[in-house]
């Protein structure tokens, strides 16, 4: 891969990352257009560099609130950070059950499929316009809604549903206060991004695979670069209820890409 299409891909992520507008679904567009030739496991390590470079930003705006969570969850203090560290867990369980048992299949889908890209973007537009839809609340997430948050998140592997998007739109669909919302989808996902960042090196053929360290590199750091700019914009997005926004860009961006795999 060569080191502009590296830049670009990491552009691309970290705006995407935290818009809802699915950035597995934009990285596997701009493959396809940029000509990207990779092979589907070496596609998918760049995916998750990249998703690990928008985790690691998300790390640096959140970096009060984690210290926070960590600092009463390691004095063992039962009390709101502990919970919530306990929520973040439990949402974490269906994405892990669904990564180890059908890691084959996800590749698959790691691999310029349009049709399947264009699909989940709709998917992702009518979750959006729903949530646009529903009225403003001030409630907390509990356990039970964490699940189920968990379940959205996990179905969001797919390229074209929108982590953050699907996870919010539930979220307030749920009831949640969207803010609150917010905060939990940006954090819930960083254990899981680092957790397959180092699954997936670990299993690296390094005979078999090229690893092109320089285009990961660059990647990496553009996509962090962007994912703090965009991160700190997209909180301000959700406060102001805009997300309809959004839900027709999706609505757009899907039936073009279904467009074009058809034709």
């Amino acid at each position: 891969m060569d080191l502009i299409t590296a830049i670009l891909l990491g552009i691309i992520q970290g705006i995407t990352e935290f818009l809802p507008i699915s950035s597995s679904g934009h990285l596997e567009i701009a493959k396809t257009i940029l000509g990207d030739k990779s092979l589907p496991k070496e596609s998918l390590l760049m995916t998750l560099i990249l998703h690990g470079a928008t985790a690691l930003s998300t790390i640096v705006v959140f970096r009060k609130d984690i210290y926070e969570i960590l600092s009463d969850l390691f004095k063992f203090k039962k009390n709101e950070s502990f919970y919530f560290s306990l929520k973040i867990l439990l949402s974490m369980i269906p994405a892990v059950f669904v990564g180890l048992f059908f890691e084959d299949l996800i590749t698959k889908f790691f691999h310029q499929n349009i049709l399947l890209v264009g699909l989940m973007l709709l998917f992702t537009a009518g979750l959006l316009y729903l949530a646009n839809r529903a009225k403003a609340t001030s409630k907390k997430i509990d356990f039970k809604n964490a699940f189920w948050i968990g379940v959205i998140q996990a179905i969001a592997i797919l390229p074209g549903i929108s982590r953050s998007g699907a996870t919010i739109a539930l979220g307030v669909l749920l009831g949640i206060d969207k803010n609150k919302a917010a905060r939990f989808s940006f954090l819930m996902v960083i254990p899981l991004i680092f957790g397959s960042m180092a699954k997936s090196i670990l299993e690296i053929d390094l005979h078999n695979t090229e690893l092109d360290i320089l285009s990961l590199s660059i990647g990496f750091i553009s996509a962090f670069i962007t994912g703090i700019l965009a991160c700190k914009w997209m909180i301000e997005w959700v406060k102001n209820s805009k997300l309809w926004y959004f839900s027709f860009y999706c609505l757009f961006v899907g039936l073009a890409a279904i467009l074009y795999s058809v034709l």
